[in-house]
């Protein structure tokens, strides 16, 4: 069986504190069978001393969200991460499966019908897009959720 690359979009490489809260949502991505690309792992073979980093970077991450299967993005913050927000967008643009973590419980959006701006669940289906929005580790793994489906069918 062909395991499906997900990207898994987040804020959290940039310290190491922040670093351990994403090892839980690899354990349960994985455990589900999916092969997850944490951008900040995949990127660092990347020298930072040298001119030119940063757009190496940023390549390297555009590259991976049009070559992965789908995106796990977590968009706690109020708003979110300006990158997760981008490449969130690069995904919605390129038609990947698209699922969104959040259990900050701050709201961040002006609309009744979501709880962050609208933008975000324009690659989600008008209804039934709660099936693909998480607030919690235990709902990751949920057989009621889409992701679980998504990572099961062939």
């Amino acid at each position: 069986m062909n395991r499906k690359k997900i990207y898994l979009a987040n804020p959290y490489g940039f310290s190491q504190q922040q670093k351990t809260l994403l090892l839980p949502i690899i354990e349960v991505l994985e455990s589900l069978g999916a092969e997850v690309w944490e951008p900040f792992a995949r990127n660092n073979q990347i020298d930072i001393s040298q001119a030119g980093w940063a757009y190496l970077v940023a390549q390297a991450d555009v590259n991976d969200v049009k070559n992965c299967d789908g995106i796990f993005a977590i968009v706690n913050g109020t708003p979110p991460d300006e990158g997760v927000m981008v490449e969130l967008g690069i995904a919605i643009a390129c038609n990947k499966a698209i699922f969104l973590f959040r259990d900050d419980f701050r709201r961040c959006t002006d609309s009744e019908s979501y709880p962050l701006n609208l933008m975000l669940f324009a690659g989600l289906p008008a209804i039934g897009w709660e099936k693909y929005y998480y607030t919690s580790l235990a709902e990751i793994s949920s057989q009621q959720k889409a992701l679980y489906s998504w990572l099961t069918s062939s």
